[in-house]
């Protein structure tokens, strides 16, 4: 009877109640939105590596090493010998190893010079491996396979020539024109960095600067692409490997063993730990968006309940009506509060409903323009927590105008206006 009351008498003011569930949805689709977002993108962060137990570099930070071997952001402070890369290779506690020589770029993606254990070994996600959309791996010493990313974005195909520019920056000064790459293979999208980089041989970064020094081109020496495939392309050293071991037990025992080795400063580290701590560092981030989000509500929230206020005194006669026909003041109490709730509740839905919309057009466009893989299911372990909260915290906004109308005198409302 009074859910019937509260919903007839909405229906009766539905202009203002639309425009009260209007902003509702868009609050609430906000909130759930940032919220969604945070959980996919730590899902995308932490499955950016797997199968991975140990990263290898010079010895300088944790999070240095991740960000410039797992997600190409900065630069390494030194380099890994090629004879301690070997030393770490044939290990007896080794399975498999990736170098990693990083440096160079094209066109504002980072060029990632490698070996055939990159395709065969990398895993992301869940131990997913890299599948080809076009093309194979490079075999050659100019060949090169390309991410997603870089091929839609660049327009490239199979068989297109590319050149590779000396050091990361946007701007293409120091290019090495003389010794251009054939693409041979396009990747699938990851939704991972691997998506906007170059990969390369290690034999094809080394050919490129076999007439380099520190940077620059030696002058009045030029070795064209063919006289440098006579020289002795085997790197001297590498930026960082990733290690995969027989066994997990030995984890931390090649970790001591790599952090004391004595050839030169080398650091391992494990990639989910050192995940978990850059993601905490960005956890001001996410917690600053929340809470944003949070007070969007809140003032949402305050609005509607500022509205049903104002309503009260146009709402005197209806009030007085209901008390002259034996309704407790605790029964008009309970009415506000019921019509609270019911706008809430489907302030909730029109939140979903908008959030799902949103997901389902936009994820597409956000897979191919920025390489968000975003579920279009917004409901998570907490969301149904959200939700009842966003309900519970309109029933308690909503006490002040439902004190209002217990409040209301009986004969207020049936004394004639003049």
């Amino acid at each position: 009877m009074l859910l019937k009351l509260a919903r007839q008498s909405l229906w009766n003011r539905r202009s203002t109640a639309l425009l009260t569930v209007i902003s509702l949805t868009i609050s609430i689709a906000l909130l759930l939105g940032i919220d969604h977002l945070r959980r996919e993108a730590k899902q995308s962060f932490t499955s950016t590596l797997s199968g991975t137990d140990l990263i290898i570099g010079a010895r300088s930070g944790s999070t240095n090493l991740l960000l410039y071997s797992v997600f190409r952001i900065g630069n390494a402070t030194n380099n890994i010998s090629w004879d301690s890369y070997q030393a770490i290779d044939t290990h007896s506690l080794v399975e498999w190893t990736i170098p990693l020589s990083l440096g160079d770029s094209h066109r504002g993606f980072r060029v990632l010079g490698t070996n055939d254990s990159y395709f065969e070994h990398y895993r992301y996600g869940k131990k997913q491996t890299l599948e080809f959309l076009q093309g194979k791996p490079f075999n050659g010493v100019y060949e090169a396979v390309i991410g997603s990313q870089v091929a839609r974005k660049l327009g490239y195909q199979v068989g297109e020539e590319i050149i590779v520019s000396h050091g990361i920056g946007e701007t293409d000064f120091a290019k090495h024109d003389d010794k251009p790459f054939t693409i041979v293979g396009i990747l699938r999208p990851t939704g991972t960095p691997v998506d906007q980089t170059v990969h390369v041989s290690l034999a094809g970064i080394e050919a490129i600067h076999v007439d380099w020094q520190t940077g620059t081109r030696i002058p009045g020496q030029e070795i064209s692409a063919e006289e440098a495939l006579e020289h002795d392309l085997q790197p001297k050293n590498i930026t960082a490997c990733l290690v995969g071991l027989n066994s997990k037990m030995a984890t931390f025992n090649m970790q001591r063993k790599i952090n004391t080795y004595g050839g030169e400063a080398l650091m391992a580290i494990l990639p989910g730990v050192a995940l978990s701590e850059l993601w905490q560092m960005l956890g001001m981030v996410e917690n600053t968006l929340l809470v944003i989000s949070f007070l969007v509500l809140l003032a949402t929230l305050v609005g509607m309940m500022t509205t049903l206020l104002a309503s009260m005194k146009e709402r005197q006669r209806e009030m007085a009506i209901l008390r002259a026909m034996g309704a407790h003041a605790s029964y008009l109490f309970i009415l506000v509060e019921m019509e609270i709730i019911l706008l809430a509740a489907l302030g909730v839905a029109g939140g979903f409903g908008l959030l799902s919309s949103a997901l389902a057009i936009s994820q597409p466009w956000l897979a191919s323009e920025f390489g968000l893989f975003l579920s279009i299911n917004p409901i998570g372990k907490d969301t149904l927590s959200i939700a009842g909260g966003i309900i519970g915290l309109a029933a308690v906004l909503g006490v002040i105008p439902a004190l209002a109308a217990y409040r209301k005198a009986l004969s207020e409302g049936l004394v004639a206006k003049t």
